[in-house]
């Protein structure tokens, strides 16, 4: 195993290991988010409109937040805005060059969400089933279905990002002409 084989597989399980513990952080913030709002957390409001439709996932316009207090629905926001902006700072640091960092961005994206599922399940005891509907997104409107939505979305991306991520070719130095 060579120096450029030993440092991909690095990087690649430094990804993988601040996804898991990113996954970690997120169902935590939910767990808490749930035990300070109880009821007032509302999964399933009353819908204005309903933006797009795929059968698995909703684009919807809710009647009210979904965070009954509109401060906190803010917060929530930009939280989720943060999420993505760390997500992004830590692929440019681990990719060589635009794709590769792409790359990087949904390995750490998807192992996050998968992770995510699986502490906030430990925590909480939620979801029950894959078909539980879930808000998996508040920008730029909520995205609104099935767990197995994201599960499965994200461990086929993760399959693909981390081939892309780790194949030989990402690594090589290109000689200029």
């Amino acid at each position: 195993m060579g120096s450029i084989s030993q440092g991909r597989w690095l990087r690649y399980g430094a990804l993988v290991a601040f996804g898991i513990g990113f996954g970690y952080v997120e169902a935590a913030v939910v767990h808490y988010l749930r035990l300070a709002l109880g009821s007032q957390l509302v999964y399933d409001a009353p819908v204005r409109g309903v933006y797009l439709d795929l059968g698995i996932i909703r684009f919807v316009e809710p009647v009210r937040t979904l965070l009954i207090e509109p401060d906190l629905a803010r917060a929530e926001t930009v939280r989720e805005a943060a999420t993505i902006l760390m997500l992004a700072a830590v692929a440019v640091l681990a990719g060589r060059r635009f794709w590769h960092g792409v790359a990087a961005f949904f390995v750490a994206f998807t192992v996050w969400d998968l992770t995510y599922y699986l502490f906030l399940r430990v925590l909480t005891g939620w979801p029950t089933s894959l078909t539980d509907t879930d808000v998996f997104f508040l920008i730029p409107v909520p995205w609104l279905g099935p767990v197995a939505t994201a599960v499965v979305a994200s461990a086929v991306v993760l399959a693909i990002s981390s081939w892309g991520y780790l194949r030989r070719a990402a690594w090589e130095v290109r000689s200029t002409p």
